[in-house]
């Protein structure tokens, strides 16, 4: 059974990337002083560190916090409360992640953290891990993808002949063109979108499920989402760059994550060397994932296995998919429980 939620209270606390840009974390504090360590959550694309915070009984930061956990929320280069830039997960691992940890560690005067991390802050957090740029995590949970991307066959396609084409037009897309589309490329997308996806009556809905994965919908069931959630996604999606896009189609036609940045002097390959990282990962695949397949994280856990066998544990979870793992109604009782285990390890 989930912990009741505790009443907090938000601190946003800036910090600064190692290249300069201006980001954020924010603070969870709880009346009563945190009797755990740190915990610092990362979001995925072109959405925000309030991801974690859907409007359920009890989301996953509710359970942290009850849980005496000191949480903090890490606004990276590509949360949509900073200006949009044409990021690269280079970028974030090399500059974002490090930073924040350090500013983590500095505020909470600890000496070791957690991680919980997702999609595309899971995966440049894992690259930053690997690459031996946050040895302070000692716990890393893992939501769909890590080191290996593994998407459809659809998404294969789109990655490689649609989203060049869109990036020769733009230097960005965003489901917000679902309900607020102007110009002659936003309306010609938004119709497109609408003549494929039929699902539901929420037009960001249909067209996160357009943009991030293979499915009707693609990053979460609509069975897992309460009819106040499916409404706030509208609010939670936004621009994504293209750069992004064209980074992760080389490494979906590689099978594991590469740089495409040579000014970060991030490894070209994560994966052919040792993990530079002691942190034990624990790796989360939703059974039903139609952004990035299972097989994903599986791969990935194979990986980190073959370096430190019986350290590292992979959980699929039946009937949860992308990001209904954090916002399902029944997250708190399917997929929070597991999470808790395994950052008490």
């Amino acid at each position: 059974m989930a912990p009741a939620p505790v009443k907090s209270s938000d601190t946003i606390v800036p910090f600064t990337a190692r290249d300069g840009m201006a980001l954020n974390l924010v603070h969870v504090e709880s009346p009563s002083p945190p009797t755990r360590g740190p915990i610092m959550l990362v979001h995925g694309a072109g959405v925000r560190a309030n991801i974690f915070r859907a409007p359920v009984a009890t989301n996953v930061v509710d359970v942290l916090v009850a849980e005496g956990y000191d949480v903090w929320l890490e606004n990276w280069r590509a949360s949509i409360d900073v200006a949009p830039n044409r990021w690269t997960l280079d970028q974030a691992a090399a500059y974002d992640h490090p930073a924040a940890v350090e500013k983590v560690l500095a505020e909470t005067g600890a000496e070791t953290m957690q991680a919980i991390i997702h999609c595309q802050g899971s995966t440049s957090f894992a690259m930053s891990a690997v690459a031996g740029l946050v040895p302070e995590v000692t716990t890393i949970v893992t939501n769909a993808v890590s080191l290996h991307p593994v998407v459809p066959d659809l998404s294969k396609v789109k990655l490689r002949y649609v989203s060049p084409l869109v990036a020769r037009l733009t230097d960005y897309t965003s489901p917000q063109w679902g309900d607020h589309a102007t110009g002659w490329l936003q309306k010609t997308l938004n119709g497109v979108v609408r003549l494929t996806h039929h699902e539901c009556d929420n037009n960001v809905c249909k067209w996160v499920s357009f943009t991030y994965g293979t499915g009707f919908p693609a990053l979460w069931s609509h069975e897992n989402l309460n009819e106040e959630t499916h409404e706030w996604v509208r609010r939670e999606f936004a621009e994504v760059p293209m750069t992004f896009f064209d980074q992760m189609a080389r490494c979906v036609q590689r099978g594991h994550l590469v740089s495409v940045d040579d000014t970060t002097g991030l490894p070209r390959d994560f994966t052919a060397r040792p993990p530079q990282t002691d942190a034990r990962f624990v790796f989360l695949a939703g059974e039903d994932n139609l952004c990035f397949l299972p097989e994903s994280q599986r791969l990935s856990f194979e990986f980190a296995n073959t370096h430190r066998p019986g350290k590292h544990v992979l959980h699929t979870i039946p009937k949860y998919g992308h990001l209904d793992i954090f916002m399902g109604a029944r997250a708190a009782h399917d997929v929070f429980p597991i999470i808790l285990e395994e950052l008490e390890r």
